[in-house]
């Protein structure tokens, strides 16, 4: 089995890469928003605690089954020591199963975001987009965490940063494939 996981900030093309990479690999994705759009519907606010419950019951049913893999995408905050507390534990469940885990760091220009923000795609795939205001906001004043990670600071063997500025993302997908053997 194997683990691809997908960081980066908003809207630098995690969920559409991943898409490409499930289309090209067969694994599953398990995008970031699978879980945050249905506990904004039934509980009308954002509420971390029962969206990692609850990918914590997919991550242990998936990592015990005989699917080839998954990829997950995660707004990684790398200067937060529980957002990498929480991808490592992540990675461990599916290691504790004998899964290889493969990490994939997007990186884009800010105004490049902005247009991949309001992308039929995206909207598509995640309702709490749809208020463009809301969401360019966001992507904005996200300098309150470093979404980006420092030269040298990942310390994990399959690891790739990619600049996805000027790529599509069957582009990107060629790079990760051929970087990981997929």
């Amino acid at each position: 089995m194997k683990l691809v996981i997908i960081a980066g900030s908003g809207a630098v093309g995690k969920m559409t890469v991943g898409q490409e990479l499930m289309k090209q690999t067969g694994l599953r994705l398990f995008h970031n928003h699978m879980m945050i759009e249905p506990v904004l519907e039934i509980f009308g606010r954002f509420d971390s605690k029962v969206i990692g419950d609850l990918r914590e019951v997919i991550f242990r049913a998936f990592a015990e089954s005989d699917l080839p893999g998954m990829i997950f995408t995660y707004m990684w905050a790398f200067d937060q020591q529980s957002d990498w507390d929480y991808i490592t534990h992540v990675a461990g469940i599916f290691e504790a199963q004998g899964a290889q885990v493969y990490w994939v760091e997007l990186v884009a220009d800010k105004a490049v975001r902005l247009e991949r923000n309001k992308t039929e795609n995206r909207l598509a795939h995640k309702a709490s987009k749809r208020d463009l205001a809301f969401s360019e906001a966001n992507i904005l004043h996200e300098d309150k965490y470093r979404l980006e990670s420092n030269e040298g600071e990942i310390p994990f063997e399959n690891y790739i940063k990619i600049d996805n500025t000027h790529l599509s993302p069957e582009e990107v997908v060629k790079i990760i494939r051929e970087r990981f053997g997929l």
